[in-house]
């Protein structure tokens, strides 16, 4: 069973040396004995942190001097100075521009944050007009982001994220607790002014009480993959009102509701499924946060993409047990012919699946070239993309741009395949996976853009079909998962891991012995169990 959903971390971020708390609006007063102190740990360029400094943003004019906002940002300092983050050079210097401005303009700050995530992939040069825009001088920012200032805020700053621990963007701390609760605006404004014990500020008055919204959550238990209870506290997060019924399918219930469903669209067959009734509806802000996984199932429900493979009424494939009653007990049922448990074992095989916009995807997709001129190709190496299709339509965790290149990428794949020459687009487009210049991967590298061109309008979305059905046949919905001789699958993202994980079932084979680059320190996937 595979599930495609984001489950994402907050990142919060603590500066120990300035207090980066914004003044608020000018005629909040201070009525409270303590002020509630909320940490953000957080990336630049990271969507899922540029979410909750926006929703912040306004808790913070509304609140003023009540409570404390400290921000920090994640990433790696090497033993040579060189700072590094997940989404590049470009984050690394948005991270230390944002700092500079929350040291010398701790009263404006956060309104040049929230104007920078409006491009917030241009953090490292948006900041000159933000700057000006809110009355900041743009010299003294220039100064510190490109003198001995600016690296030594970075430095303390991606120090105190690695005491405490923050991995994910963002990662959040409320009063020294880990905070799990929603990210909008009214979350975080309900969530700070129940912190406050006796006299509250204006702003806690009357905030506004979030419509209940009806969800179904349909698994099967006999599917041990299925279980999608945790999945709750994360919907939770965008849909304050919440109310979930939780629905088996061995039940009559779930009989009767799989039925239902199918009967709707053919499509509907795989379990697990998360169902929101038209109540939805209601909450605007809940729905938005969620709109781009939603999909209408007639004219009853919205279910959210999450990736379920399991089919009630097929073949259990290892318990014994003839499910479907053709008389074929396991892998003698056709049906199971694909799935992993009963897959032949074939030497010096590598399969890689991945989504072509995922950060991690695309390090371990660079990180394989790496692997494969070490071996000298003497592997039979094979990228599969994880999607979906819905009545026909593809679609991916990131969103119709990588649809597209996961298209372009697979038709690389089939018309560049001699030596992997098809990697050389790969990698290229691995490096800068958000730009959407495709045609600069092409040409002095071998690669034709118009053969890649032609396919993509032509026999490219089928072949991503295929590509989708095979990845939802193995299981595999985290971005990158490896697969060694079409048997084991393993998690890896620098060449080392991805090798040595590789050479375990197949010892001996030439180039084990060597030493691959390795950075242990960037791990993680997009989507997964």
């Amino acid at each position: 069973m595979t599930r495609k959903i984001i489950v994402l971390s907050l990142l919060v971020f603590l500066l120990t040396f300035v207090a980066c708390a914004p003044k608020g609006g000018s005629n909040v007063k201070k009525v409270v004995d303590k002020p509630a102190v909320l940490e953000f740990y957080i990336m630049s360029q990271c969507p899922y942190g540029v979410q909750v400094v926006n929703a912040i943003a306004p808790v913070v004019e509304k609140l003023g001097p009540n409570m404390t906002l400290k921000i920090n940002y994640i990433g790696n300092k090497t033993p040579d100075g060189n700072f590094s983050s997940m989404h590049g050079e470009n984050e690394v210097k948005g991270d230390i521009v944002q700092l500079c401005a929350m040291k010398h303009f701790p009263n404006k700050y956060m309104n040049f944050l929230v104007c920078q995530n409006k491009n917030y992939r241009e953090v490292a040069t948006n900041w000159e007009a933000c700057a000006k825009e809110n009355g900041m001088n743009p010299a003294k920012l220039k100064g510190c982001l490109e003198g001995h200032e600016g690296k030594k805020l970075l430095s303390d700053s991606f120090e105190e994220a690695n005491k405490k621990g923050a991995r994910g963007s963002p990662t959040i701390f409320l009063n020294g607790q880990a905070y799990n609760g929603g990210r909008k605006t009214s979350n975080f404004l309900k969530a700070i002014c129940d912190t406050y014990q006796g006299k509250k500020p204006d702003a806690c008055m009357n905030i506004p009480v979030a419509p209940k919204v009806d969800a179904i959550f349909f698994s099967d238990k006999r599917c041990p993959d299925c279980n999608i209870d945790r999945l709750e506290g994360r919907i939770k997060s965008d849909i304050e009102g919440l109310s979930v019924q939780k629905v088996d399918y061995m039940t009559d219930e779930g009989k009767a509701l799989y039925k239902e469903l199918t009967g709707i669209s053919p499509e509907m067959k795989y379990l697990p499924v998360i169902l929101f009734t038209k109540s939805i509806d209601a909450d605007k802000d809940g729905k938005s946060a969620l709109e781009r996984w939603l999909r209408p199932v007639g004219d009853k429900y919205y279910s959210l993409a999450i990736g379920g493979s399991f089919d009630p009424t097929a073949e259990i494939c290892d318990n014994k047990i003839d499910d479907d009653g053709n008389g074929k007990v396991d892998c003698d049922d056709d049906g199971c012919k694909s799935k992993l448990v009963c897959r032949p074992e074939t030497p010096k095989t590598l399969d890689v699946y991945v989504m072509s916009q995922c950060p991690y995807g695309a390090k371990a997709l660079i990180a394989m070239k790496e692997v494969l001129d070490n071996f000298k190709n003497d592997i039979k190496f094979n990228v599969h993309f994880i999607g979906d299709v819905n009545n026909g339509n593809l679609s991916s965790m990131h969103g119709q741009s990588e649809v597209d290149e996961d298209i372009r990428e697979i038709c690389a794949i089939k018309h560049y395949s001699k030596n992997y020459k098809f990697m050389d687009y790969l990698v290229c487009r691995s490096k800068d996976y958000r730009n959407n210049d495709w045609k600069a991967c092409t040409g002095s590298n071998g690669i034709d853009e118009k053969v890649i061109q032609k396919c993509f309008d032509g026999e490219g979305k089928e072949l991503l079909k295929k590509s989708f059905e095979e990845s939802k046949n193995a299981g595999m919905s985290g971005s990158p998962t490896f697969l060694a001789n079409n048997k084991y699958q393993f998690g890896g993202i620098d060449a080392e891991t991805i090798k040595t994980n590789y050479c375990k079932y197949n010892q001996g084979q030439a180039g084990c012995e060597n030493k691959l680059s390795q950075d242990q320190k960037v791990q993680g996937s997009c989507g997964g169990k």
